[in-house]
């Protein structure tokens, strides 16, 4: 089954508590109506853990800031606003492991391990950002907890060198294609790189980060074969926030979860055959070897005297010599089925 990651990211506008209703929304069982199966929710959340003093420019912190999304008047005072502490995440990660959900931690510097003081995630996540650092990677590696990798910014080079520093320690990998662009043209998702993900990097969890908007990409990726879906989720996407109107909100997770579980179920062996739940219509619609005028007991059926119709309960064409040449045991009129109790 596909391993569907709800990204909260930082569409909890600061807000513990906001975090427990996104978790609430996504924990949640899904009914299909049309055949009565009860579909698991979500797998797990995601938050992501900064350390601002680690990633930016002093400059940068202090640039103004002034946006309809903003929460301070300077970057740096957008960011701190967002920003959840140690102590958050523990209760957050609490909260989610009492519902059933697994949590998954963007580490975006060193000096965020710090949580791990608290409590260990399931997954550590890398943000597209951050696959080129280096030093970063090899501490969150040390720790041996399942790091889960996004392609977003880089290419093969880069993606290799990222594994070279993390297989150094373990190599509980999963590798999502990505595309920064929020959201994703569809021009830009190429899903053939799943493919080359699954070819190249065999070793490896493949999976896919989606910025698009709307629920085709994540499904039709789990088509491809896709084990694990990111996706953002909200609990409205009108809020205040830059990644709000880009993510789910409560309808737009239900159907995506749904139709991803659906696939899963839907994907079945790799043969052809004919399931059990088609013999009805089968017997309905087919065809079958029926007489093409009236005929009397003791006629011998010829090649001149039959035709197919429905149902498809008789003869098939195919089995047409186990016809021709019987003498029928009865009359039997125009465009009726001869089953093998009209032969002698």
């Amino acid at each position: 089954m596909t391993y569907i990651i709800g990204e909260i990211g930082q569409n909890h506008n600061g807000s513990v508590d906001l975090a427990k209703v996104i978790i609430d929304l996504v924990s949640r069982e899904i009914k299909d109506e049309v055949f009565g199966n009860t579909l698991k929710g979500m797998d797990a959340i995601k938050l992501t853990r900064r350390d601002l003093k680690q990633e930016l420019s002093n400059s940068q912190m202090k640039k103004p800031y002034d946006t309809p999304n903003s929460f301070g008047k300077t970057y740096g005072e957008h960011r701190e606003f967002l920003e959840l502490s140690d102590e958050d995440h523990f209760e957050i990660y609490t909260y989610a492991k009492e519902r059933g959900l697994d949590f998954v931690d963007t580490l975006c510097a060193i000096g965020c391990l710090s949580i791990l003081n608290l409590f260990t995630p399931d997954r550590l996540k890398v943000a597209s950002r951050d696959l080129t650092n280096l030093p970063l990677l090899d501490a969150m590696a040390e720790t041996k907890i399942p790091i889960i990798l996004s392609t977003g910014m880089t290419g093969k080079r880069e993606l290799d060198e990222a594994l070279n520093i993390i297989t150094k320690h373990h190599s509980d990998i999963s590798i999502l294609h990505c595309v920064s662009q929020y959201p994703t043209a569809p021009h830009n998702v190429n899903f053939n790189t799943i493919r080359y993900l699954q070819k190249h990097y065999k070793d490896y969890v493949i999976g896919y980060s989606d910025h698009t908007i709307g629920i085709a990409a994540p499904v039709a990726a789990v088509a491809i074969g896709a084990q694990i879906i990111e996706k953002h989720i909200t609990i409205d996407r009108r809020m205040k926030g830059t990644d709000q109107a880009g993510s789910l909100g409560p309808d737009g997770v239900k159907r995506m979860v749904r139709d991803i579980r659906l696939t899963d179920i839907g994907m079945g062996v790799e043969d052809i055959f004919t399931v059990a739940d088609t013999n009805s219509a089968k017997v309905k619609l087919e065809r079958s070897i029926a007489t093409k005028r009236d005929m009397k007991a003791g006629e011998v059926l010829t090649i001149d005297d039959i035709h197919l119709l429905s149902p498809g309960d008789g003869f098939k064409w195919q089995d047409k010599e186990q016809v021709l040449g019987k003498p029928l045991v009865s009359d039997l009129p125009k465009n009726e089925i001869i089953y093998s109790s009209n032969l002698n």
